[in-house]
């Protein structure tokens, strides 16, 4: 995890910018799916209020796995920090403990995007995923990596992008940089000649470790990025209902140019009781390539059921799931219908209270 010398100054960069995080308020948030244009929110599920009424469970005792992420040489944890809508659901004086478990567990990688907010509505203040990161993670700096992403495709924007996520992130570099939820709509040409290109340059410079791209919504698109641009990592949607079919088309172009892949949408918990958590990160972490999956947390128990199964997962004796059978099983839930993600109009991360 050593930082990349350059001639770009990064702490003279912090220097002189402001580096007021917002302060966070402790609003009460609903759902983990988002209309783009503000829409209602899914209530909490009784899964969830279930496992907010548990008595704390208690810490699982073991060592976390790690694996290497492609071409990057990064040493992952099989289980990274998801920073999204689950994360923000998350009071103040809980969100920190996740953040401070996580990293205690040997959780080494932490996600997030300046996508993840709460949009306020009344009297509630705004803040977001990368300024709560901000307010803990400095402290681990040099035990963890954090990906963060860019929206935009044009290459001046996408650099003020990122120095923005720095200040809010509080960091002097980006481990790993994504351009942001990859579709149908993005044109290979129009990426390389804007944001990529600017990537490129960051990387150079020292501001961003390693790039890559998310995507949940166009395998095929996906795809087409990996054979025609030099990303070191995709961040890609995978779980047993194979919606998007993305171990089909954008997974073998991966693991042929050794680009490291990171699972999302695992689907944890959303399936209801078609699938255990096991079954559902075990298929993950079954997948040729796959050296993480990320994960958003809700409570703290969940966390730790997760932390446990990966700490599972080290141990030589632990039989990996039946594969053809747990898609078989949870192909009725491909689709808009139970994969919230799947819907039109789906925002990443957002959140409105």
């Amino acid at each position: 995890m050593k930082k990349k010398k350059s001639e770009y100054s990064r702490r003279q960069f912090l220097s002189t910018t402001a580096l007021g995080a917002a302060a966070v308020s402790s609003p009460v948030v609903l759902g983990a799916c988002s209309s783009r244009s503000g829409g209602a929110q899914q209530p909490e599920t009784a899964e969830e209020q279930e496992n907010r009424e548990k008595p704390e469970a208690v810490m699982p005792e073991g060592k976390m796995p790690t694996r290497i992420l492609g071409k990057t040489g990064l040493a992952v944890s099989i289980l990274s920090f998801g920073g999204g809508s689950q994360f923000l659901k998350n009071k103040n004086g809980e969100w920190e403990k996740h953040l401070e478990m996580a990293v205690n567990s040997g959780i080494n990688l932490f996600d997030t995007s300046p996508d993840y907010t709460v949009v306020s509505r009344g009297d509630a203040q705004a803040f977001t995923s990368e300024e709560r990161y901000g307010q803990v993670l400095p402290a681990y700096r040099d035990r963890i990596l954090i990906s963060t992403k860019i929206n935009e495709r044009e290459a001046s924007p996408a650099r003020k992008s990122v120095e923005e996520s720095l200040k809010r992130l509080r960091t002097d570099h980006i481990d790993i940089l994504m351009l942001h939820s990859v579709d149908e709509k993005d044109s290979v040409s129009a990426i390389e000649k804007g944001a990529y290109r600017e990537m490129v340059k960051m990387k150079e410079e020292g501001m961003v470790g390693h790039i890559g791209f998310s995507s949940m919504d166009s395998a095929q698109r996906s795809k087409d990025l990996l054979e025609n641009l030099d990303f070191d990592m995709a961040l890609l949607a995978l779980n047993p209902t194979r919606w998007g079919d993305y171990p089909g088309l954008a997974f073998p172009v991966a693991v042929e140019k050794n680009v490291g892949i990171i699972a999302m949408k695992v689907v944890r918990d959303i399936v209801g009781v078609a699938a255990t958590a096991e079954e559902l990160l075990g298929y993950a972490w079954d997948q040729e390539g796959v050296a993480s999956a990320v994960v958003g947390n809700v409570g703290l128990d969940i966390l730790k059921q997760n932390i446990g199964l990966a700490y599972s997962r080290g141990k030589k004796n632990l039989a990996s799931v039946d594969k053809d059978e747990l898609e078989a099983r949870l192909a009725p839930y491909a689709g808009p219908h139970a994969l919230c993600w799947a819907r039109p109009g789906y925002r990443d991360g957002g959140i409105v209270v």
